[in-house]
């Protein structure tokens, strides 16, 4: 009987283990989470915004046609507009059309703009004895940066260099601004209702550039 050599059978071999993987956890970083919270509030903003200016829509008067100033207002000088929003201003309702026909334009109305009260009057632009006048004035040589309609004025008529100190006169004459417009960046015009005794002097002096302007009361 014959034996066959045992072999030998190599036992297991320790191979070597791979080490677990970790999942690291991503941070959020504060500055993202802020950011993304912002941009969440300004979207709620922007939501609330836009349903505030639908809400507040709504019909107003608008100028149809240029009006000049002291003209009364008929119908086909103004026009209903769809207005959304406008915050800050207060043009008047279009229910409220009979209350501002037959008033008087305070100021120059413009087509396109927005009617408001400011704008109109009841009152005569031109009282009892008044004609209106237009004098010139450099800007800089007027009481404020804006003359409003109703505004009282002091004109001053400055001597007249080429007399003697003896002849020279220095006139004054009340007046109320009815308008005023600016043609070019230096001068604005005075639209003035003055009464008529003192219309031909006020207008040689401003013939001659010698009338000073003071602001005596503001409307």
């Amino acid at each position: 009987m014959t034996v066959a050599p045992a072999r030998n059978v190599p036992g297991p071999v320790d191979a070597p283990v791979a080490p677990p993987k970790v999942v690291r956890q991503r941070r959020i970083r504060p500055g993202l989470l802020g950011l993304a919270v912002l941009l969440v509030a300004l979207g709620g903003l922007g939501s609330a915004f836009a349903i505030t200016s639908v809400r507040a829509t709504g019909s107003y008067l608008a100028v149809a046609r240029p009006v000049a100033v002291g003209s009364l207002l008929t119908a086909d000088d103004v026009t209903r507009v769809e207005v959304a929003g406008g915050q800050g201003l207060a043009p008047i309702a279009a229910n409220r059309l009979r209350e501002v026909i037959g008033k008087r334009a305070a100021v120059t109305l413009t087509p396109g703009t927005l009617l408001t009260a400011n704008q109109l009057t009841d009152k005569p632009m031109l009282g009892p004895g008044q004609q209106q006048v237009a004098i010139s004035q450099r800007i800089g040589a007027v009481p404020a940066k804006k003359l409003r309609p109703g505004d009282k004025l002091l004109l001053i008529g400055l001597p007249d260099k080429s007399k003697s100190e003896a002849d020279a006169a220095t006139t004054r004459f009340e007046t109320t601004v009815i308008d005023t417009s600016v043609p070019d960046s230096n001068t604005v015009v005075l639209y003035l209702a003055l009464a008529v005794r003192d219309v031909p002097a006020v207008v040689a002096l401003n013939a001659s550039n010698r009338i000073a302007v003071v602001l005596t009361s503001a409307a």
